[in-house]
């Protein structure tokens, strides 16, 4: 007999047997108990083929879903319809089970996505629609730095570069990616090359676009410095270079026998050589420098001990000079993060500029001391003042005096020994560091040039 057949039997028994009862106890006359009994059995039937196919139906769908065929009953004499409840219900368990393993992997392809993103050497953002920031990977906070709230990356600036904006409104109507470059001033000036990329379908936290940013400042820098090296070490070559042919073409020619004129030439293109070395050491130091300026540095600096060896240093070019150096230092003042060595050379210039331009037997103050909060984003930080009380510098022109090779007095600087980098050297490292320089001057009184460092 047919499942369905058994299950009509399951439905009609019930009901049947009441009426077959209520004919026995006379309640109910035979015929239309009769009638009774066979309506019930009709409707039992159509309601049984009705559940039945609906559950057949069912299973069937399930199991094609799985992908297998219906089990087999193990009792041979099963209730109505058991067959195909047990088969829906095999088939929702496996659904069950099968959803539950697709929950597990989904997961761990987050992980291995979340994993794969946060290690990427690039910087990469990942956008919604409405270009909220939903995720962030670890090159991308180290690049742009933290927000005002210390909680992650500050893409403020980024996200409103006009450049990037129409990048991504081009991406939005028109899909694919494009690819843009962008100049960054904030932390540090950087050269940007930004690609965008619509991903459709979005993805399950709702990420639509992604930017994939590609620092160039390290490559900007280097053809800024093969230019600038061009134009103008070239120009501060030409003189040093001009004297010492000239005097070599002297000693062969006029003083070849001339020993005392031999002496006081050689003397001097000993100097112009010299002159030479210095310049191309600082173009060399100053390339270097702005080729790692968007790195920021590591490591700490005892700026006390810094300043005193270079003081130390440069005792005997101020005692020539007849200069008084004064200090007024809090000697456990360390700067973090730092690089020793370049702070070393920004206390070196500018204990050596105000040594050369400062008045002669005049004094030099050096101060260091804390300043808490005198710079956004850093909790606290230290003050490094170099002071002379020399003839100073007019106004006009200390907005350029940390430009490369720019010189107030040319004839003065030279008659140094300066090169006209020094100021520059001292902006770049102290840019990379995070930090601010400033100068202030006053014609007749002096030039005092300060230095705001991190302290950590």
């Amino acid at each position: 007999m047919r499942n369905w057949m058994r299950f009509a039997i399951g439905i009609a028994i019930v009901p049947s047997l009441a009426i077959g009862l209520l004919m026995l106890t006379r309640e109910l006359r035979v015929a239309p108990g009769l009638a009774a009994i066979a309506a019930t059995i009709c409707v039992s039937l159509f309601l049984a083929w009705g559940w039945h196919a609906r559950l057949t139906q069912i299973a069937e769908a399930v199991q094609e879903a799985l992908g297998q065929a219906a089990p087999e009953p193990q009792d041979h004499s099963p209730a109505p319809a058991s067959l195909e409840a047990e088969a829906l219900a095999f088939g929702i368990r496996r659904v069950t089970r099968s959803m539950a393993e697709q929950r597990l992997m989904l997961d761990s392809l987050r992980r291995a996505d979340a994993a794969i993103l946060e290690n990427l050497p690039a910087p990469v953002l990942l956008l919604s629609s409405d270009r909220t920031v939903l995720r962030a990977n670890s090159a991308a906070r180290d690049m742009l730095g933290p927000d005002s709230g210390g909680q992650g990356p500050d893409v403020a600036a980024l996200l409103r570069h006009p450049v990037l904006g129409a990048a991504m409104d081009e991406v939005l109507v028109e899909g694919g990616s494009v690819t843009t470059e962008l100049h960054l001033p904030v932390p540090v000036p950087r050269e940007v090359s930004a690609r965008v990329v619509l991903l459709d379908p979005p993805l399950g936290d709702g990420g639509s676009l992604l930017v994939l940013l590609i620092d160039r400042s390290r490559e900007a820098a280097i053809e800024r410095t093969r230019a600038d090296f061009v134009a103008n070490a070239s120009h501060e070559l030409r003189t040093p270079l001009a004297s010492l042919l000239g005097f070599i073409e002297t000693l062969r020619g006029p003083a070849a026998d001339d020993p005392a004129a031999q002496q006081r030439f050689l003397g001097i293109m000993a100097e112009q050589g010299a002159r030479m070395r210095r310049l191309i050491d600082d173009l060399l130091s100053l390339s270097r420098i702005e080729m790692e300026e968007h790195q920021p540095p590591t490591g700490e600096a005892p700026l006390g001990m810094i300043i005193s060896a270079e003081a130390e240093a440069l005792h005997p070019l101020i005692a020539q000079r007849n200069m008084a150096l004064a200090f007024d230092l809090e000697p456990e003042i360390i700067a973090a993060p730092a690089n020793a060595d370049q702070l070393a050379q920004v206390i070196r210039n500018l204990l050596g500029n105000a040594v050369n331009h400062g008045r002669q037997g005049g004094q030099i103050t050096v101060t260091l001391r804390i300043a808490p909060g005198e710079a956004p984003g850093f909790r606290s930080g230290a003050i490094l003042s170099v002071a002379d009380n020399g003839p100073g510098i007019a106004k006009h022109h200390l907005p350029r005096l940390t430009e490369r090779f720019y010189r107030v007095d040319q004839a003065r600087s030279r008659q140094s020994g300066g090169s006209g980098l020094g100021l520059a050297i001292a902006r770049h490292i102290v840019i990379r560091h995070r930090g601010r320089l400033s100068i202030e001057s006053t014609e007749g009184v002096g030039t005092k040039v300060s230095v705001w460092l991190p302290t950590g």
